[in-house]
């Protein structure tokens, strides 16, 4: 592949996401450069996520997958097709209320569906059999693990955090079940049909893994609390899944927390983690999963 041609992609930051134009077919190239999640094998990891939920979730279609070779130097790539639409974060907040009310619900059965898609444990996807290298779900102990770069807490917001991490932990142990979680489901990632708001394509798969079912409920709505779209994910949510609204946003708080502390940890890595900084002390300080910044 000739990467001079290839164009960035705006909308992210990790500068490996790329347009190309050959013989006027348009295609998106993803290049793993090290080091990147699942070091060596994320290209086929990627490609085997999609092609376990194609025909469930709107997905691109995969045109290409190269394994890293790294004794040639040659990152891994994976290329897919071209979808057409608008990203959620550009398109979301042109709309008005029944619009964003009408979104909500199909992003709503969408995060049904990929909490009912289990999985025996959680942990992250060590191959393209998507075998699982197993994690444990404690974020007491999660926080303990990232105290060492959250210095930039005050005392009592590390002890407020703490105390936040047991309650939310107590909350999510009364869920047992794991599922395959996206890990990074937020508007940014959600292509859309301008014209009919329909759904056409759930983008970057590559911090799926294995773990909490209302994980993905967590990163959508973390920074996003309008009324309209939050009441109609959540309805539509319980319609799929039997879990009532105020209980479903309760453990999708908690689940979040387990983001919300990763972010903080590099907070100046981009503008989400500086964000998700600023939620996660709010949190601390009040001891509210609900607080806004």
């Amino acid at each position: 592949m000739d990467f001079s041609s290839l164009a960035p992609l705006p909308g992210g930051w990790s500068g490996q996401t790329f347009v190309a134009d050959v013989a006027g077919e348009r295609s998106v190239v993803r290049v793993f450069y090290p080091p990147a999640e699942r070091d060596g094998v994320a290209a086929e990891v990627d490609d085997a996520v999609l092609r376990l939920v194609r025909g469930l979730v709107p997905v691109p279609d995969v045109l290409e997958v190269r394994p890293a070779d790294p004794a040639a130097d040659q990152p891994g790539l994976l290329v897919t097709a071209w979808v057409h639409g608008t990203r959620g974060d550009e398109l979301l907040p042109t709309l008005g209320p029944d619009d964003l009310a009408r979104v909500g619900t199909t992003l709503g059965g969408l995060l049904a569906d990929l909490g009912g898609m289990p999985f025996l444990r959680a942990g992250a996807f060590a191959g393209p059999d998507l075998a699982i290298e197993p994690w444990a779900m404690d974020l007491p102990a999660y926080v303990a693990e990232l105290e060492p770069r959250l210095t930039h807490l005050s005392v009592a917001e590390l002890d407020g955090l703490r105390e936040v991490a047991l309650e939310a932990q107590t909350l999510l142990d009364t869920v047992t079940r794991v599922c395959l979680v996206h890990g990074d489901l937020n508007p940014k990632n959600l292509l859309l049909d301008p014209a009919t708001l329909g759904l056409a394509a759930v983008l970057d798969w590559e911090f799926a893994h294995a773990g909490h079912p209302f994980t993905d409920l967590g990163n959508l709505l973390r920074f996003d609390r309008d009324l309209a779209f939050s009441t109609a994910v959540l309805a539509a949510y319980a319609d799929r899944s039997g879990v009532a609204p105020e209980r479903a946003l309760s453990l999708a708080r908690a689940a979040d927390l387990f983001a919300l502390v990763e972010l903080a940890s590099r907070r100046s890595a981009n503008p989400v983690a500086e964000r998700a900084d600023r939620l996660l002390r709010a949190i601390a300080r009040s001891g509210d999963l609900h607080r806004l910044e």
